[in-house]
């Protein structure tokens, strides 16, 4: 039988462990598992000074293979590797609703200045990488098990442009092949005994063995403005001269507020406006149409296409820009629009002032599931269609995360949705979709559950949106991310409340209804520096490091960045996870039943604490979930329990704390005699009673 991946991973590195008496330290956080390699030396950093060979064989050999079976591949998704089907009249993929998502970019998470040398190197040096790789992720998996995660969700991994690109590495969002992946996850410890694609192999691989899924991004609206597609589909982009390309803005329309959806009400107003006459005349035909020989000529010699395009025939791809109306954000410069329609927006068209405009990118062609138009570009949307069945059928994957779907023509949409499920019936989707509001059409669309607004409403205790969050969650028509930050945000740590409100909402997300729990790496260790600033965000998020920190000022989504690792606390958030995972896990089948669930009001005006309850008809159990949002001050509060008592028959006794952030010692009253009970919450404060 032929080797599985993640055991000839094992056996390359064990081949090698004679040449790793190197100068290669990791934080010990990355140990959760226990390593105690006789070379092993714990330094006063909290580092451990290792043998890498010998590092990751014995995690291969004593964290993930005593779980694997020797007959199964598991290059398949574990739903199909557990032979699990969904009834019919259910939509696949809802196993994602019970899961514990953790967001990586994994040349983040799994970077290390691993030799010292106060640098971040790409070859460090021993020869070694010390960004993260495929290889080196594999020694979180057993921090985020730990953690209760079972569900690895991946920032984009394909190879991306450089091409205009953004800080010090550029962005994964940049895609330049959908079926490549990104060259500089490559593990050099391997060397040529193993092909990129072999290693990421062994780390679905090694998720599968652990129970664990593993969710992509997808990034089909978009595309870099130096793609592979260019060279044989230049009229799936669009152009404007390149001696215009740095005066190209986002046009602003007068008399309109800002950062609003188009619709069809708004726009006779944006085409009558001269900023947009201004900016549709900037576009032009594409190179093949202006010059079918040139291109042909440059296409078969050149050794830089899109320099040569832009020096022999004055065109440049334009940057794509946001699909709202007068939203503040500049250019993204370094990622262009498909042309999802061969023609121009058919509610808008009538619009124009020249009938034969070249295809422009405006609001309403960004928009393509509001504005389409009447000719579909069959050939792109076949090619966006075949994205997720390659890497089902590649690399396993579990579930994705489409970016911009909500702006993707219907049709195509389906067409993206179908496919996957054609291949995987149990395969999720989650929907790039930040309105509560819009749940029920992700519903439709055949999405599993939403992001949501949690990323907002979280951090705001002192407005009272954590409540609203979580009070109104059960109302919502398919489950959203209980997080507190994401890559695109302000970390949460980073927040007024810092270690306390991190702590807090981390474990309150839970064990909340109709909620995903969803960890943003780097959010265990209490991360303070944001990775990019895309939402919610302000310059000065940017700086939270200290000036002397060696990453200080830089965006891991941009930037070379290792998540702070030895911080202070470290093991703390890890350790409170831990045993709240097992609670949850016991009660789970609760926490998904809104039948089950009963919200907890207290009765003092305007009180930081807020409760959730949830009721085990078989076992006549509750479970009692509740919070001090205040994180700076101890509260006394008290609420009712009667409708709890009633389904409990009129039950008289505690139980028994299972939980406490604080200290176990801090006691709560007995009930009242009219079946109230009473707490003293710290700061902060979380606390979990069964009864």
């Amino acid at each position: 039988m032929a080797l599985s991946k993640i055991e000839k991973l094992r056996n390359i590195l064990y081949k090698k462990i004679s040449q790793g008496n190197i100068n290669y330290v990791v934080p010990d956080l990355w140990n959760a598992w226990d390593y105690q390699g006789e070379e092993l030396k714990k330094l006063p950093s909290q580092e451990l000074l290792i043998n890498p060979y010998r590092f990751y064989t014995s995690l291969i050999d004593k964290y993930i293979l005593p779980h694997k079976i020797d007959s199964e591949n598991y290059l398949k998704s574990l739903s199909q590797i557990k032979n699990i089907k969904h009834k019919k009249g259910e939509v696949g993929g809802d196993w994602v609703k019970k899961s514990v998502l953790y967001s990586t970019m994994i040349r983040t998470s799994s970077a290390w200045d691993h030799d010292r040398s106060f640098s971040l190197d790409i070859e460090n040096l021993d020869n070694l990488k010390e960004t993260g790789t495929f290889v080196k992720m594999l020694v979180l998996l057993p921090l985020l098990k730990k953690m209760g995660v079972d569900t690895l969700y991946l920032l984009p991994l394909s190879r991306f442009s450089l091409k205009d690109k953004k800080g010090e590495l550029g962005s994964p969002y940049g895609v330049a092949n959908f079926f490549d992946l990104d060259p500089n996850l490559k593990e050099p410890m391997t060397g040529n005994l193993m092909t990129l694609e072999e290693e990421f192999q062994a780390l679905v691989e090694a998720c599968h063995i652990l129970e664990m899924r593993v969710v992509i991004d997808i990034i089909p609206r978009t595309n870099a403005v130096e793609n592979d597609l260019i060279k044989d589909h230049p009229d799936w982009f669009y152009w404007i001269k390149a001696d215009e390309a740095q005066s190209f803005r986002v046009p602003y329309v007068d008399g309109l507020p800002n950062t609003i959806s188009p619709e069809t009400k708004y726009m006779e107003k944006v085409y009558n406006c001269e900023d947009v006459k201004r900016h549709i005349k900037m576009f032009q035909n594409d190179p093949q149409t202006q010059n079918p020989k040139l291109f042909e000529k440059l296409k078969n010699e050149s050794k830089d296409l899109i320099a040569d395009i832009e020096k022999q025939l004055n065109l440049k791809i334009a940057p794509a820009f946001s699909d709202h109306i007068n939203d503040v954000q500049p250019p993204w410069t370094d990622v262009t629009f498909f042309r999802m329609f061969m023609d121009h927006p058919k509610a808008t068209k009538k619009y124009l002032e020249d009938k034969n405009q070249p295809p422009y990118i405006l609001f309403d062609t960004i928009k393509a599931n509001l504005f389409p138009g009447e000719k579909p570009n069959v050939e792109l949307w076949n090619t966006l269609a075949n994205i997720i069945p390659y890497y089902q059928n590649t690399y396993g994957i579990d579930g994705a995360r489409i970016d911009m779907g909500h702006a993707l023509p219907n049709e195509l949409l389906k067409m993206i949705i179908d496919q996957a499920r054609n291949n995987d019936n149990d395969f999720a989707f989650i929907a790039e979709e930040l309105n509560p509001d819009n749940a029920e059409k992700a519903k439709v669309a055949g999405y599993n559950i939403i992001i949501g607004n949690g990323f907002w409403m979280e951090p705001r205790i002192w407005e009272k949106k954590l409540h609203k969050f979580v009070y109104g969650a059960k109302d919502i028509a398919l489950p959203m991310f209980a997080c507190a930050e994401t890559h695109d945000t302000a970390r949460i740590a980073g927040r007024d409340g810092g270690r306390t409100l991190a702590r807090m909402v981390s474990v309150l997300n839970m064990l909340l209804p109709n909620l995903v729990p969803f960890i943003n790496s780097g959010q265990e260790v209490y991360e303070i520096q944001t990775m990019n600033t895309g939402i919610d965000c302000t310059n000065e998020d940017k700086f939270k490091l200290p000036s002397n920190d060696l990453f200080y000022g830089k965006l891991a989504l941009f930037d070379k960045y290792a998540i702070h690792y030895l911080n202070h606390n470290r093991w703390e958030l890890a350790d409170h996870l831990d045993g709240v995972k097992n609670i949850r896990n016991a009660w789970l089948n609760q926490i998904l039943d809104i039948t089950a669930y009963e919200p907890i009001y207290f009765n003092e005006f305007d009180s930081p604490a807020l409760g959730v309850s949830y009721f085990n008809k078989e076992t006549k159990k509750c479970l009692l979930v509740v919070a001090n949002t205040n994180v700076y001050h101890e509260i006394y509060c008290n609420a009712s329990l009667e409708k709890l008592r009633k389904k409990a028959n009129n039950f008289n006794n505690f139980g028994k704390l299972l939980y406490s952030s604080y200290e176990f010692g801090r006691d709560y009253h007995d009930f009242s005699p009219d079946g109230r009970i009473y707490f003293n919450l710290g700061a902060g404060e979380v606390k979990i009673i069964e009864f």
